[in-house]
């Protein structure tokens, strides 16, 4: 027997497509904080030393939280080759924004405190701020769009197709449905942001980010609930209306896919993916509580919770699809045909085997390292040395 034969080619999809969620989750959870401190970065720290304290919070760590946008992109590519054509063809005015504010963002870390200049300075910290809050906006509208399902069609060889040019596939993602989906994310992340600072800064910074935090969690959590009663109500949903053919070729075009419905009959059908959503209003509940408390490691949890079930009940209720299309529905993507062959996932899954418990296990050593709080007197002392 051939060694990827031990898992059939369904079970191997079905891993991929949880493994994908669990790096996209690993991102918005590390990475995630990085970009709430940076949005907050200009209201929650009033002087130069203050603001120079919440840049050092993130500034050790933030490079190795990239690790998991990178990793999320390579599943992507690697697991998910029609995903990766689609999406980053469809939304790539989108991506370019993203990637360029990414850029910005360790262009402003290391280039912030290089000239005693409060003009230079200022500048730096709104390109911080736009570094954080403009991958956390766009993030949210992609995921939006994806709910409502994106107009491109395949070809006869599966060559992705999309009408219009750049600027009007850019600017029609900017729908009301998806900028709800937006700021939900915008907000969650603040939200994340401002229990990072909770943990890792004391005094008035601290306190400024638990207000603003809560306000983002009372926004986050109605954003999320209004975004549900919308698809239950105003979105039609999709589903496949042929039967899956067991371990079936990679081919969307094989799918008969039909719009009926809402997105929640999932619920109906799988009622235990509820636990998902709920772990989204639990988390933000109590992380509010935490933050008005002045609690600290809890908090961050708590909202590490929250960020857990709200994205992953993105994923539960679309199951199976990953991208639908509203142009044609049978060019939709789903776990069962948008693929790689069964011997590249078995691979993929073998070294995923070996290198994600590293990953994890480094990361995990690096933040035991840089435990602690970030204090106006560290910034003073070490004014060479640290961002």
């Amino acid at each position: 027997m051939i060694l990827f034969e031990l898992i059939d080619y369904d079970t191997l999809r079905v891993i991929w497509w949880a493994l994908l969620g669990v790096l996209l989750i690993g991102f918005a959870l590390t990475d995630g904080f990085d970009m709430g401190v940076g949005a907050l970065l200009p209201f929650v720290a009033k002087t130069d030393v203050e603001r120079r304290v919440v840049i050092n919070t993130v500034g050790p760590v933030w490079e190795g939280n990239q690790v998991w946008f990178i990793l999320g992109g390579g599943a992507i590519f690697a697991a998910w080759p029609p995903l990766y054509a689609v999406s980053f063809s469809g939304f790539y005015l989108a991506m370019f924004v993203i990637l360029a504010a990414f850029i910005v963002r360790p262009v402003a870390f290391k280039y912030r405190s290089k000239r005693d200049s409060v003009t230079w300075r200022t500048r730096w910290d709104w390109a911080l701020f736009a570094g954080g809050a403009v991958p956390a906006l766009l993030f949210g509208v992609a995921v939006g769009n994806v709910l409502l399902g994106v107009p491109f069609h395949l070809t006869e060889d599966l060559m992705p197709m999309y009408d219009g040019n750049f600027a009007v596939k850019f600017l029609g993602l900017l729908r009301p449905f998806a900028l709800l989906a937006g700021v939900v994310s915008f907000s969650m992340l603040l939200m994340h942001g401002a229990a990072w600072l909770s943990l890792k800064t004391e005094g008035e910074v601290a306190g400024r980010a638990r207000r603003i935090g809560m306000i983002a969690g009372l926004v986050a959590a109605g954003g999320y609930a209004l975004a549900g009663f919308w698809l239950a109500v105003g979105i039609d949903g999709f589903a496949l209306t042929n039967d899956v053919v067991p371990n079936g070729p990679s081919n969307p075009l094989y799918s008969e896919v039909g719009r009926e419905g809402s997105w929640l009959a999932a619920y109906a059908a799988r009622p235990w993916i509820t636990v998902a959503p709920l772990m989204g209003f639990v988390g933000i509940a109590l992380a509010m509580r935490g933050l008005q408390a002045g609690r600290e490691v809890s908090t961050l949890l708590w909202s590490k919770l929250a960020i857990t079930g709200i994205i992953s009940s993105v994923g539960l209720t679309m199951f199976p699809f990953i991208l639908p299309s509203t142009v044609d529905p049978n060019s939709s993507l789903t776990v069962w045909d948008a693929s790689s062959s069964h011997q590249t996932l078995f691979i993929m899954l073998v070294c995923a085997a070996i290198f994600m418990p590293l990953i994890l296990a480094y990361t995990a050593w690096v933040y035991k390292v840089l435990w602690g709080k970030v204090t106006e007197a560290d910034v003073t002392k070490n004014a060479d040395t640290l961002y």
